[in-house]
């Protein structure tokens, strides 16, 4: 799927945190250990990475690999600002990693790079000594020590305004570094204890780098003259769109396995054409492209007589008489002369033929390849903005989140794919990682008349929209939020019934602007997809909620909003929940479709603002779910359709939005990583709100203090506990919703070893290569059987990747 734009953040370093959407991927971000309180064994399980494992005996020397980026990297310096997942699987292969991820997302010591490292003291400061190889050296000779680490420090710590550094939170806790009796040996003293301490220094640059803002600033954008990993970058041709990396003669490792590795800058709309052309050798693809990519290896030789299940002029299905041969054969036959109808004709068989032709070819080539498939280290999360409008008010976010199936929407992302379909039940971990912890029962799960009662008690009824102009919404328009640009389309979510006669319109629009899209052969399989039809929502009520004293006592401090609407402070509880999670005892709910709700003749809609692009179906998929469920409790929504490139930076990012899609990277350090996605929004001197990376608008005082005691809690069980009752705090506020775990799907070649879906596992990059016994060939059949998609598939549901 096509990326959107939205602006990167770190890779493995302390920058800020990169916020992707639902249809782009995620950074390669360090995502290590656990922050929430542990599970029991089998539970929370995460899925298993896929990655070909082979042992290196078995792997052949020499080859190189092909691997698809989005875009070639602005910045070769993973701690500017606009580094980007290029940026990082370059710095991954070339430069020092003093800890690196296990495949449950825990940090290990890199023996290239450490001998050892750990807190020799903890009073009266917190001290941490390395003791580095003494093999590691620069590629230019000289020895990995001290005066990297110190000049790294001075960078990253803040006080130089001068270098031009996106936030890096540990360095400025350090007080000060030390040589022991070698370079080889660095003390590291900070000023105030810091539990993340394995996340700094990791990559590590070479002082000449980072020894001033001129070389921090523009010495490593688009070269790096000095590295330490088992590769070198070679060059970097952006007219090329190319990245060559070349195995380091100087690597006292292990020996890299391949000459080289070239990552090449595709579309990732156009990697199933370019995976069929024998240009890639491995690709995070999206769901159109997997499947083609199975249902290639499954015809094994050709359909067999049988018409293609999905492609230009498919024999049956959707896509039948729909194509663009199709749509043009019928403006002919609609207009013209005898004599322009035959030729119209002519022309659009001749064409049908050629595309066919040129499909069957493609998924010929496709069948040299596999699909590769796990869960990515991210989330995808529904945003509710609480700055203003009917969402300042803790209720109807609360009454939001739990008129939302999470379960169905995870099962209709998930599921086909054969993947863990379990909501997730964390902001701040994901399955597998261990001290993973559910904390949704803070909130509670979905119950219609739970959510109906909420916004009773708000206010909000049935008869609240009549009483004066019903055209007046209460709303972002309602509160004078700026209007949809010319390119924005809106939609109105209605009752029941139309909408789902609006979704069976969006359909039949998107499908008939995607026939008139002739030349994009590598988007076929995406026009095979069904209208989404919204399921009904599982209206059983919640029970059994986990007793969580701390989260009871429903104090403004802990639970308060940070809007200014008419917020009530809502205290009544059932047995075992949460302050505010329920209406008062006592509070009637309408009756299930009475109509959509208003209050003071304002009815209650929220703009939903989605992304337009061709790549970002799958979200508006989801989203269409979402407005549905929201429509049985009486919540009306208008979808605003924005460009992509302007979905982030002009609506997330601005505050100009009710609802909204994206997704958050899981990391291994919630204290440091987290806090700035959900601290408490602050007044400016200008009287704007400093929200730094909390786009939702809503936090408190007391999960700001829950972090700030989890930094610096070094007792890893202690830090866990602090972070499970943050989250906890977190879904209470509903401002953020977690739905599920974003897929993770790879083509590869099936020689290819030790490389597909990583999951949270680091690549070691020295131990990629070809199997001895595979062929690599662009045309090569299968030498093990693909990872099969499963055949039932719903499209409306298609993940992104």
């Amino acid at each position: 799927m096509s990326h959107v734009g939205a602006p990167r953040g770190r890779t493995c370093s302390r920058t800020l945190r990169g916020v992707s959407l639902l249809t782009t991927g995620v950074l390669a971000l360090t995502v290590l250990s656990a922050c929430t309180a542990e599970k029991p064994a089998g539970q929370a399980q995460a899925a298993p990475v896929d990655i070909e494992a082979t042992g290196r005996d078995a792997i052949a020397q020499g080859g190189t690999v092909r691997w698809a980026v989005d875009a070639m990297p602005t910045t070769l310096n993973t701690f500017q600002a606009d580094s980007d997942a290029a940026t990082g699987r370059i710095a991954g292969a070339v430069l020092p990693a003093l800890f690196t991820l296990d495949r449950t997302g825990r940090p290990q010591r890199n023996g290239d790079y450490l001998e050892s490292a750990k807190i020799v003291d903890r009073e009266p400061k917190q001290v941490v000594l390395y003791k580095l190889n003494q093999q590691a050296v620069w590629s230019d000779g000289t020895e990995i020590g001290a005066p990297d680490f110190v000049a790294q420090w001075h960078a990253l710590r803040g006080k130089d305004t001068a270098y031009w550094t996106a936030r890096n939170a540990g360095y400025e806790r350090i007080e000060k570094i030390e040589r022991g009796k070698d370079d080889l040996d660095v003390r590291v003293t900070f000023d105030r204890p810091y539990a993340d301490w394995k996340s700094l220094f990791t990559p590590l640059y070479p002082k000449e780098v980072m020894g001033s803002p001129t070389s921090f600033n523009d010495g490593a954008r688009s070269s790096l003259k000095t590295s330490a990993g088992p590769f070198n970058l070679k060059s970097v041709d952006r007219k090329a769109k190319k990245a060559t990396l070349v195995r380091n003669p100087r690597w006292w490792g292990k020996r890299a396995k391949l000459d080289s590795i070239v990552l090449s800058a595709v579309p990732r709309g156009k990697r199933a054409v370019a995976l069929a052309a024998g240009t890639l050798d491995i690709a995070e693809i999206d769901r159109s492209a997997a499947e083609r990519i199975t249902t290639a290896a499954r015809a094994n030789g050709g359909t067999g007589g049988q018409p293609l299940a999905h492609g230009p002029e498919a024999g049956s299905g959707p896509e039948a008489g729909s194509g663009p041969a199709a749509s043009l054969r019928a403006r002919a036959m609609a207009h013209g002369s005898p004599e322009e109808k035959a030729e119209a004709a002519r022309s659009a068989r001749e064409r049908t033929a050629a595309v066919a032709q040129t499909y069957a070819r493609e998924q010929r080539n496709l069948r040299g390849y596999v699909v590769r498939k796990s869960l990515e280290p991210a989330y995808t999360q529904l945003a509710l903005n609480g700055e203003s409008g009917p969402l300042a008010d803790e209720r109807v976010r609360r009454a939001v989140a739990r008129a939302i199936d999470r379960k169905q929407l995870a099962e209709a992302v998930l599921k086909p794919l054969g993947l863990p379909s379990k909501p997730l039940g964390s902001h701040l971990a994901v399955a597998g990682q261990p001290g993973y912890a559910d904390n949704s029962d803070a909130l509670g799960t979905q119950d219609t008349h739970e959510a109906q009662a909420l916004l009773a008690d708000a206010g909000w009824t049935v008869g609240g929209a009549r009483k004066t102009d019903e055209g007046t919404k209460a709303g972002s328009e309602g509160e004078g939020k700026k209007s949809p640009a010319p390119e924005e389309k809106a939609e109105k979510s209605a009752p029941a019934d139309k909408t789902r006669e609006t979704q069976e319109s969006e359909e039949t629009e998107e499908k008939t602007e995607t026939t008139e899209k002739t030349e994009k052969t590598e988007k076929k399989t995406e026009q095979t997809e069904k209208a989404d039809k919204p399921d009904k929502a599982d209206r059983t009520k919640n029970a059994d909620e986990t007793d969580n004293a701390d989260t009871k006592t429903g104090s403004p401090s802990d639970e308060g909003s940070a809007g200014d609407g008419d917020n009530k402070p809502a205290q009544d509880t059932k047995p075992g929940g949460v302050a505010g999670a329920y209406a008062p005892l006592g509070t009637r709910a309408p009756a299930p479709n009475a109509g959509p709700l208003g209050k003071d003749g304002k009815a209650l809609t929220l703009r939903f603002v989605l992304p337009s692009g061709e790549g970002s179906e799958s979200l508006r998929s989801v989203g269409r779910r979402i407005a549905a469920m929201l429509d049985r409790v009486g919540i009306g929504t208008e979808t605003i359709k924005v460009a992509d490139n302007s979905y982030f930076k002009d609506h997330i990012a601005a505050g100009d939005y009710d609802l909204a899609l994206y997704s958050w990277p899981a990391t291994a350090y919630p204290a440091t990583d987290g806090r700035p996605i959900f601290a408490k929004p602050v007044p400016a001197s200008d009287g704007s709100l400093v929200v730094e990376q909390n786009y939702t608008r809503v936090g408190t005082d007391h999960i700001d203090q829950l972090f700030d005691q989890a930094a610096s809690e070094l007792d890893e069980g202690e830090a866990h506990d602090l972070m499970k009752k943050a989250d906890a705090r977190i879904w209470a506020a509903a401002g953020s919703i977690p739905l599920y775990q974003r897929p993770q799907l790879v083509a590869t070649k099936p020689a290819l070893a030790n490389a597909g879906a990583f999951g949270f596992s680091a690549p070691r990059y020295q131990d990629i290569g070809f199997k001895k016994s595979g062929n690599s060939g662009p045309t090569a059949l299968p030498t093990a059987a693909p990872t099969a998609l499963p055949t039932a598939v719903e499209k409306s549901a298609e993940p992104e990747n």
